[in-house]
């Protein structure tokens, strides 16, 4: 396949021509960690650059964060953008959400980030704003609705080791994995071109129950919930276990991913445009 990101790539100037409509604003929400040595922490905010990149070559929409962020913020911050997506994270959704105690007190937690996704999953549902989930953004919003989650999955009888080897050149973590079944009746098949493609896997934990309104539309080979849609949203609500940024522009499955999520974006942001002039020719009369 030839690369489109000579084609998906942002002129530097294209925003500031007031010719051009700007592109719609993804809000990316950042993880909070702690950085320091033995005798002091300090706590640092983080973006992946690749999720901040597919967003902007692949969604053709501008990433933006807001550090400080809290819950009580929400509802004035999401009127500014026209999408949200969930990314990954080294760090693991706390299981006291699901009712469990935390099984690997090594592994790193976020409960600040939970505080703010689990909200804003529930605003961008009820509001109709696009959410796309990657891998712990995909788990997150699975609690955030009332589902549980494995805290290791390669503990779990009858379920395949999913992490990748962390000794391993990047490329070939995030390379392709295994592979994946997908439901023929979802949006999903038409992306992936077809109901079977091989995608990357690098996560520790997985979906143990899904939630209540979401629809496991891809499976891997163990039966482990690759993907699903949230029903009855008004507008793009899916999420994945893998990680379509990672060179999603040699990927034809994860290209179409990020474009539809784009599209659906760009949509929401014409409709507040004509909900906004509706609104100012009322006001005149």
């Amino acid at each position: 396949m030839t690369s489109t990101s000579d084609a998906n790539t942002v002129n530097p100037f294209e925003l500031r021509s007031p010719l051009v409509t700007p592109r719609p604003l993804v809000w990316l929400p950042m993880d909070h960690r702690q950085r320091g040595g033995d005798d002091v922490s300090l706590p640092y905010l983080y973006l992946g650059d690749k999720y901040a990149r597919a967003v902007r070559d692949g969604a053709l929409a501008q990433p933006v964060s807001f550090p400080l962020a809290d819950v009580a913020d929400i509802p004035a911050l999401l009127a500014l953008v026209d999408g949200v997506m969930l990314t990954g994270s080294p760090s693991n959704v706390h299981p006291s959400h699901f009712n469990e105690p935390v099984a690997d007190p090594s592994l790193p937690l976020d409960p600040a980030r939970d505080a703010l996704t689990f909200a804003l999953v529930q605003h961008c549902i009820a509001q109709g704003v696009p959410l796309l989930g990657a891998c712990r953004g995909f788990q997150e919003i699975n609690v955030a609705l009332g589902g549980s989650l494995h805290q290791a999955v390669h503990a779990v009888p009858g379920l395949q080791d999913h992490r990748e080897d962390e000794t391993a050149p990047l490329a070939t973590q995030y390379g392709l994995s295994h592979e994946l079944r997908i439901a023929p009746d979802s949006a999903m098949a038409q992306w992936a071109g077809g109901v079977q493609t091989r995608v990357n896997s690098l996560h520790g934990q997985g979906i143990g129950r899904l939630a209540p309104g979401l629809r496991a539309i891809a499976h891997a080979p163990d039966g482990l919930i690759e993907a699903f849609e949230i029903t009855g949203a008004a507008a793009f609500a899916y999420a994945v276990q893998w990680h379509p940024e990672w060179r999603w522009s040699e990927n034809p499955f994860y290209t179409a991913i990020f474009a539809a999520f784009g599209a659906a974006c760009r949509s929401r942001k014409r409709e507040k445009a004509l909900r906004q002039r509706l609104a100012g020719a009322t006001s005149v009369k």
